[in-house]
């Protein structure tokens, strides 16, 4: 299900602003991915783009390519829908769906797709989603509960649930443990390492210890200033980039001398 995906030379607009500028990489199947930054240098605008997601805001357009095992996301073939539904996004705060039960939530995006599911695939599905998303255990005698009335920690773990069952191929994550405590973040950290044998992942980042952590590669953005687009400075596997990056701003950003 895992795929490769390459960018090359991708420009997002807003209006007539840049946002981001020039960003060239390639982000390897059933792997983790992180992208690290200061607050406002794009990596979640670029998280966006690979989906399409920024588009929902009027304006928004990019230049360049994205490809996803060779076809390119952005062609004009291409239903941005579709590609939404084979890249996931886990967002910074949980959002299960209040009203619905931790069930429907799981059904939420395939029901959303006008998929036709009998309840006994429906059943398998909920089971299967939740035991990906290490949630099973915990809520299988209360399926019927509102998702709401779960902690933070498992909100998010739904969330990841409701994404992977709609069968992506890859699965975005902007910040997912950023409103978590420690012992919530652990439990999504192992969740990440255990979905990589699937999934391709994408993770943005505040937190250079879970970069270090869960990623095999790490990206890292940077800005020139206020007003100006941000740009990926240097990729490279992870060890590298905490130990030995190629360039003064990283190695000041991930010893955190600025940021």
């Amino acid at each position: 299900m895992s795929q490769r995906i390459d960018v090359k030379d991708l420009n997002i607009y807003y209006g007539d602003f840049l946002a981001v500028e020039g960003v060239t990489m390639s982000i390897d199947p059933r792997s983790v991915t992180a992208f690290i930054g200061p607050s406002g240098c794009g990596k979640s605008t670029f998280l966006r783009s690979i989906n399409r997601m920024h588009e929902v805001i009027p304006g928004a357009y990019v230049k360049g390519e994205i490809l996803m095992e060779g076809v390119d996301l952005y062609g004009s073939d291409v239903d941005p829908v579709a590609v939404r539904r084979n890249i996931g996004m886990v967002f910074q705060r949980p959002n299960p769906f209040p009203t619905m039960s931790i069930r429907d939530n799981v059904l939420a995006g395939v029901k959303l797709n006008n998929k036709k599911i009998s309840r006994s695939a429906a059943d398998e599905l909920v089971e299967s989603s939740l035991r990906g998303a290490n949630l099973w255990n915990e809520v299988k005698d209360r399926l019927d509960k509102p998702g709401s009335g779960l902690s933070g920690g498992q909100q998010q773990r739904l969330c990841i649930a409701r994404a992977i069952a709609v069968k992506p191929q890859v699965l975005l994550m902007d910040e997912p443990c950023s409103a978590l405590d420690p012992i919530s973040t652990l439990a999504i950290e192992d969740l990440i390492q255990d979905l990589k044998s699937e999934y391709t992942i994408v993770i943005v980042t505040h937190n250079m210890q879970q970069a270090a952590r869960v990623s095999d590669k790490t990206a890292f953005f940077n800005i020139a200033g206020t007003g100006k687009p941000g740009r990926l400075i240097e990729m490279d596997d992870t060890p590298v980039m905490f130990s030995t990056p190629r360039e003064k701003s990283t190695e000041d950003y991930v010893s955190g001398r600025f940021g």
